[in-house]
């Protein structure tokens, strides 16, 4: 079954409609068709002179700033259009930026994570766009690591930043027009808002199954299999131990130079983890955290869909605490610009769950804590689900 993106279908159906407005578009380098053509040149063909601005996630427009904290500017298209990055000197949008548009198109593919701060972005423009009725469309596009499983604690007020801004859990099943339309509701008020979904496509669905073109949607998620790994995974953000950042397998490769792997890969194998393996490894990152350093570590393989890759994470950490408890540390902030609060913290959303794996609780028992409230967000999220 071919997926057709909300891009496509609002190309055909919808977008000889707003030939005679002034739009906005958020979107960045993977905003493209299935033909590979950037979304931008779609729109100026068939509604040519409509789109007059655009905005820019994390990463830049396109995509090419590598690491975190990394800010992109402002600059201009070659046929003079201003491109507006949000992830700058400010995050939210401006009053002027948004002056004299009717709407603003959104076309960003998401990840399934909640601490991905496209997400974010969204959620800080929507509030904008409330304040001042600028009606925003999304064009909807697939969860890569589907729209069923939930993991994870929902994301505590307290530990709101801009790696979470809405309280979901880790692993949230929604699409980015779903969590758009579950954004909107929370917002004092709230902005006109039109979803164009897509066609084809399933809750049950991965991206390997859309029969989509994979683009990154930035340099540190080369591939759907990096999107799966990644709500685990990116709990190492949070410590002194190497995400893969830096090396050509970021998310998938975890280690650092005080690690035994042969001993972290027997410790992590004897936890009988449903869906996932685990291989010794050694990498030397280029850039980022024990840059020029060898690591020693695990590769982290997905099998099936059975694969928890919150519980994962979870669990690599309590192995790591646990057989290196003075070399093991978190890091300090700043992080995501959070300049006093503890990154891990932030990450996880609750800073009860970092005391309890620094206390030796087991990843098994924490994540069986939010049994209930993901059951109680399951319900709640049936609201704004959009597909079968």
């Amino acid at each position: 079954m071919k997926t057709t993106t909300g891009l496509t279908v609002f190309l055909q159906q919808h977008a000889l409609n707003y030939s005679n407005k002034a739009l906005g578009l958020l979107c960045n380098q993977a905003s493209v068709e299935r033909d590979l053509v950037h979304c931008l040149r779609h729109l100026d063909r068939v509604i040519r002179g409509a789109v007059v601005r655009l905005f820019s996630p994390q990463h830049g427009f396109w995509g090419e700033k590598q690491d975190n904290m990394v800010e992109s500017k402002n600059f201009t298209l070659e046929d003079g259009r201003q491109v507006y990055s949000l992830y700058a000197e400010t995050r939210a949008p401006s009053t002027s930026m948004l002056e004299g548009l009717d709407a603003v198109l959104v076309d960003l593919p998401d990840v399934g994570t909640r601490v991905y701060t496209f997400a974010q972005t969204l959620a800080l423009f929507m509030k904008k766009a409330g304040e001042l009725s600028l009606p925003i469309i999304i064009l909807d596009r697939p969860n890569p690591i589907g729209g069923v499983a939930l993991e994870g604690n929902i994301l505590d007020e307290d530990m709101y930043s801009f790696v979470g801004l809405s309280k979901v859990p880790m692993r949230h099943g929604f699409t980015l027009a779903e969590y758009a339309l579950f954004i909107n509701s929370a917002l004092a008020m709230p902005c006109p808002l039109t979803v164009i979904p897509m066609w084809n496509w399933q809750r049950d669905m991965y991206f390997k199954d859309t029969a989509l073109p994979w683009v990154l949607p930035s340099p540190n998620m080369p591939s759907p299999t990096t999107a799966h790994i990644y709500p685990g995974a990116v709990l190492f953000e949070g410590t002194n131990v190497s995400e893969g950042r830096g090396t050509t397998k970021p998310f998938h490769l975890i280690g650092a130079p005080y690690l035994d792997a042969q001993k972290l890969c027997s410790d992590l194998s004897a936890l009988k983890l449903k869906g996932v393996a685990f291989r010794e490894a050694s990498f030397e990152p280029c850039f980022q955290k024990w840059a020029s350093q060898v690591c020693y570590g695990v590769e982290i393989f997905p099998l099936d869909k059975s694969f928890k890759p919150f519980l994962t994470g979870l669990s690599i950490l309590e192995a790591i605490i646990k057989r290196y408890p003075k070399d093991f540390k978190l890091k300090e902030p700043p992080y995501e610009y959070e300049f006093v609060r503890r990154p891990l913290d932030l990450i996880i959303g609750r800073k009860k769950v970092t005391d309890e794996l620094l206390a030796g609780k087991s990843a098994r028992e924490i994540s069986q804590d939010f049994n209930y409230e993901l059951s109680s967000f399951a319900k709640r999220r049936q609201d704004f689900l959009l597909y079968a």
